[in-house]
């Protein structure tokens, strides 16, 4: 019986199919319809949720907790050790949730010390070659295009895209319904709601094809002409960031102006670089 076929009939079996070459732990656990490739290696700390897809040569190993109907593509290695300098050899956790697609060769590393965890959320997209850091943390709904290289601690929220071929600098925080278009340089924080491109990495706008297809400028579209008024008080006006901020605040904002502010208030109060400024803004 080949993989094909077993591929095609293992979700209507109950029960858990196994190539006879790949290398899995008895002390792993797998859920109901688990189907485990050729040459896969899964290790004793391993969680596997019901239904969940493994391919070829892919490697699970660490303390590893996976959630139900993901399916992860050759060469997918998830769980080794972080490239970290500080790591020490602690027992640290990655969390993946639901309905997750992880293609050919992606790279997801544990965290860096006791306690800590990466995180992936559930329906997210990780295309090939792209690499998840220690203690990164992405959301839902989120599309990471092919090669991206995501460094440690950095964090996506839920229905982000991030375009391909690009690096995003540790402990920068992507928001929510963001857009970064490829081979952007992104070394500040992308704040939601915004459209970010090029090198060094540079906000456009508003990333509008997100907000159409979240149906923001038609549900409301009084929220979101707000939302350009304020983007363009915040990233396109004579005032620094700072007293921007202090107007838009004395208004009455919609969810969506409120959670950019929100954002743009908590990155400047990390301490590091603030969110990534516009093309028109040099404060």
């Amino acid at each position: 019986m080949s993989e094909l076929k077993l591929f095609r009939d293992f979700t209507a079996e109950n029960k858990v199919n196994i190539h006879d070459y790949a290398d899995v732990s008895n002390k792993a656990e797998l859920g109901n319809g688990v189907f485990v490739g050729s040459g896969a290696v899964i290790g004793p700390n391993v969680i596997i949720g019901p239904n969940t897809w493994i391919g070829p040569n892919v490697i699970i190993e660490g303390k590893v907790k996976i959630g139900s109907n993901n399916k992860i593509f050759p060469g997918a290695c998830i769980g080794l050790e972080p490239q970290d300098l500080k790591y020490n050899g602690d027992s640290t956790d990655v969390l993946i949730g639901d309905n997750n697609t992880f293609r050919e060769c992606v790279t997801i590393n544990r965290a860096t010390f006791k306690g800590e965890k990466t995180i992936v959320g559930n329906q997210n997209l990780l295309m090939a070659y792209s690499h998840l850091g220690h203690n990164c943390e992405i959301g839902n709904n989120v599309v990471i295009a092919n090669s991206v290289q995501i460094a440690g601690h950095v964090v996506v929220e839920d229905r982000a895209v991030i375009g391909g071929c690009l690096g995003i600098h540790q402990f920068v925080h992507i928001g929510y319904l963001a857009m970064v278009g490829g081979m952007t340089r992104v070394d500040r924080d992308v704040p939601p709601y915004c459209l970010a491109e090029g090198h060094p990495g540079r906000m456009r706008g508003l990333n509008k094809v997100g907000i159409k297809r979240k149906s923001i400028d038609k549900e409301n579209k009084d929220e979101y002409l707000q939302l350009k008024r304020i983007w363009n008080l915040l990233f396109k006006s004579e005032y620094v960031i700072s007293e921007s901020l202090e107007i838009a605040r004395k208004e009455n904002l919609f969810q969506s102006s409120a959670r950019l502010c929100d954002f743009i208030e908590l990155s400047i109060a990390k301490g590091r670089r603030g969110p990534m400024p516009s093309l028109m803004q040099n404060k």
